[in-house]
């Protein structure tokens, strides 16, 4: 079981994927996880990470492990990337080694070039855009909790980042429908939530607020990451005054659905987006959501390398 139509192709926003193909990498995610199914493929994971990673690396690393690949981790502190080799010299030399590469980057735009000059898959871990890979597998999780995606409602409460992008897309997609609650001026992307509205159309709502109540009301499930993400440390404290209203805690969590869940990307700074009992409480599924890590990569590696 594979997603041919993904084979050879990049992964570099979750707009790239169709309504069809996301349902497909989250059954096949699924599965694998289930071990109803267990491709083998013997090819060369590349990753090229300048921010820091835990959940992203070790996923991608274990998924690829236990497919039965290799994976060379391209510290870039010790590559020739650190010195100022450019991106299309680098990109055109991997292409020749690797099968697959993911790279974890600030700007989007070093990613859409490496891609342009490297012929093999090349995959987003992550950058200041978007994190497409963390969503997958956030779906996998909300779908293995209710059953569905469609008709649900997605809430994420916090700074209009990257992983509020890729939600949105993520959402409008699947049919859920997706709020996020951010304050004025900490927006997600304009252009995004154009695409996500044009995606969604007549299927979902595509609601941006800046009141985490009017966004949290009757939510199957609740969102948040830091306020200060990689690459803004200097803005920490400021953004700490801006957003103490946009917490999740278990006030905000009342006016939620009863059974809904709590998610996180991860790492939490808690006490601050996101209360300890909270994390810690009944209705969090972040360690799942955690684990879906492994799982969502491993599908989507073999998608792209046509596994089987």
């Amino acid at each position: 079981m594979s997603v041919a139509s993904l084979k050879g192709r990049d992964l570099l926003s979750m707009a790239d994927l169709s309504v069809d193909e996301v349902r497909e990498i989250l059954e096949l995610a699924i599965a694998l996880k289930a071990g109803k199914i267990k491709p083998r493929c013997d090819k060369i994971l590349g990753l090229l990470f300048t921010k820091a990673s835990t959940r992203t690396r070790v996923s991608f690393s274990a998924a690829m492990y236990q497919l039965g690949g290799q994976v060379i981790d391209l510290n870039v502190n010790v590559t020739q990337v650190s010195r100022g080799e450019p991106v299309v010299d680098t990109a055109r030399v991997l292409d020749r080694y690797l099968d697959v590469l993911a790279i974890r980057t600030f700007e989007q735009q070093e990613l859409e070039t490496f891609a342009s000059y490297a012929k093999i898959p090349v995959i987003n871990a992550l950058t200041d855009l978007e994190h497409p890979c963390q969503v997958l597998a956030d779906l996998q999780t909300v779908k293995e909790e209710f059953g569905q995606l469609e008709e649900l409602t997605l809430t994420y409460i916090g700074d209009g980042n990257n992983m509020a992008n890729s939600l949105l897309l993520g959402c409008a997609l699947t049919g859920m429908n997706v709020r996020i609650a951010a304050p004025t001026g900490y927006e997600p992307t304009e252009a995004i939530v154009a695409k996500a509205k044009e995606v969604a159309g007549d299927r979902s709502q595509v609601l941006i607020t800046s009141d985490p109540e009017i966004a949290a009301k009757d939510a199957q499930v609740l969102y948040t990451d830091v306020w200060a993400s990689m690459g803004q440390e200097s803005e920490a404290q400021e953004r700490m005054k801006i957003f103490q209203p946009y917490q999740i805690n278990e006030s905000i969590l009342n006016v939620a659905d009863p059974k809904a869940i709590v998610l996180h990307c991860l790492p939490a700074h808690r006490g601050e987006e996101i209360t300890d009992a909270v994390i810690e409480g009944s209705q969090s599924r972040v360690w799942d959501e955690a684990e879906n890590r492994l799982h969502a990569q491993k599908a989507l590696l073999v998608s792209v390398l046509g596994a089987e």
